[in-house]
């Protein structure tokens, strides 16, 4: 199963590295946490991070895990520490920049489907992480909590001596060459010059070399590598983040015009919920509306439905068809 990080044996420790949307692939934080937990608790650590971000409860409970250590952990951001991903940043003893890099903080958002109830219970929600996610950014920097909560509401985008004035990073390296492959285009101030950068991908094959990281020229860390563990084999080209969010939100729109169309939307979110198919979720209208429809015969046709209309059966069996 491709995963979203890998962790390495050291010399002296170990080094993990992110280099994808955190909580993908359908691999949790708890498989992450499992293999943190299993290395020394003295050992340093080493972390570098190059990630769009991804889940805000898997990157608070990565944060928690690694500022629990014992040992010292040094954070590399080789190439941009996005979002979540920013966050979990702010759990190094020592967080190293590269001079091209970037970090990026903002206000978390999610996708509910369901009652006002529901509406209100997701912002609230929103409104309890996002103060978790100041109060961590703000132990990291010194800065105050509103200045930060500011930032986070804009989408600031910080460069490498940004960061580093104001706390969230405390060293700059050499730069690197940073050709992400995942997009950026989601986000809605990402500077120019980071997404010509990323753009320029100088590796079409997917060559991830000894490193692992696509289109990122790694720095060498402060402790020499001995042994890898568990080296993830070759995968086949995946989706990118952007890509399958979209598809997702695809999907659950058509389930909710079915479920619309059949007179039934309230059914909509237990669908979603179960992650029905859309010819699951079609059967499953059929069947309810043929429970609840008594029999009309031609003598006797619906009301507000003209003789030569077409059944609603077939109008649902003919709606959102997958297409070759």
């Amino acid at each position: 199963m491709r995963s979203w990080y890998a962790i390495r044996a050291r010399a002296e420790g170990a080094e993990v590295s992110i280099y994808d949307e955190i909580g993908a692939y359908g691999v949790s934080a708890k498989s992450f946490l499992d293999e943190i937990g299993a290395l020394p608790g003295e050992a340093p650590l080493t972390l570098r991070l190059n990630s769009p971000g991804g889940s805000v409860f898997d990157a608070v409970a990565i944060y928690n895990a690694l500022k629990r250590r014992a040992g010292p952990v040094s954070v590399w951001i080789d190439g941009i520490a996005a979002s979540a991903a920013s966050y979990v940043a702010m759990a190094g003893d020592e967080v190293v920049m590269p001079e091209n890099a970037f970090l990026m903080i903002h206000d978390p958002s999610g996708v509910v489907f369901g009652s006002a109830d529901d509406m209100r219970a997701m912002a609230e929600a929103l409104d309890k992480i996002k103060s978790s996610l100041v109060a961590g950014y703000a132990a990291k920097s010194g800065g105050s909590e509103d200045d930060i909560a500011a930032l986070m509401a804009k989408e600031t985008w910080l460069d490498a001596a940004e960061a580093v004035d104001l706390g969230f990073a405390d060293r700059l390296a050499e730069p690197v060459r940073i050709a992400a492959r995942f997009d950026i285009g989601r986000f809605r101030n990402a500077p120019p010059a980071l997404a010509d950068a990323t753009a320029e991908i100088t590796d079409p094959e997917g060559d991830t070399g000894d490193d692992g990281a696509a289109g990122v020229d790694v720095p060498e860390s402060p402790a020499d590598a001995t042994e890898d563990v568990d080296p993830p084999p070759p995968e086949a080209p995946d989706p990118g983040p952007a890509a399958i969010r979209a598809a997702a939100l695809a999907h659950a729109a058509a389930v909710i015009d079915l479920c619309a169309l059949a007179g039934l939307p309230l059914q909509a979110r237990r669908f979603l919920d179960a992650g029905a198919s859309l010819d699951e979720v079609r059967a499953a209208l059929l069947a309810a509306r043929a429970d609840a429809t008594p029999e009309v015969t031609a003598l006797h046709p619906q009301p507000g439905r003209t003789a030569d209309a077409r059944p609603w059966g077939e109008v649902i069996a003919r709606t959102f068809k997958p297409r070759g």
